[in-house]
């Protein structure tokens, strides 16, 4: 099965012999989140503070910029404008981060071209990524969902088949 083939939750590690799907990794949490083991809740914990202090050192300078263009003396609609920008392109951020914890995009034409917007307004996405970390790794939900629907499609198929295909009787042939 090519990559392109596979379906969330069935990667396949090379050289294991793995029964059945197996769960998708998640950044900085591997496939801790499966049953929350290897220091889970620890990991939740820097991430969310990571995420936080780098929301924090960027806003810092955002400040800094935004001290450079008062010194420059551009003026006050440049300044209001820079400001807008930036907590337009930070809500729009937060809010595509914060779907992607909860369901694949549809349209991945349209979160290619979101992907500049994403990068302006990447402290909506950081504080995504802190508040997600308070209650779950992110994305683990939609992870799961996933995971457990292809186990139980694998089970099923697994329990429709019965027996030693070899030993099965072959159909006679009909005669004319």
């Amino acid at each position: 099965m090519s990559d392109e083939e596979q379906t969330p939750g069935t990667e396949q590690t090379p050289g294991a012999a793995a029964a059945g799907p197996q769960p998708e990794e998640i950044r900085f949490f591997g496939t801790t989140w499966v049953d929350h083991t290897g220091h889970y809740a620890l990991r939740r914990v820097g991430v969310a503070a990571g995420a936080l202090a780098a929301a924090v050192g960027a806003c810092f300078v955002l400040r800094f910029a935004y001290e450079g263009l008062e010194i420059a003396n551009i003026g006050g609609f440049v300044n209001m404008l820079v400001v807008v920008m930036f907590a337009v392109c930070s809500a729009i951020a937060f809010r595509k981060t914060w779907e992607g914890f909860t369901a694949r995009p549809t349209d991945p034409g349209r979160e290619e071209s979101l992907r500049s917007l994403k990068a302006i307004g990447f402290i909506g996405s950081l504080l995504a990524y802190f508040f997600r970390c308070l209650t779950e790794a992110p994305g683990e939900k939609l992870r799961r969902t996933e995971y457990e629907t292809s186990r139980a499609q694998y089970e099923k198929r697994r329990g429709a088949r019965t027996g030693n295909p070899a030993t099965r009787k072959k159909p006679k042939p009909k005669r004319k």
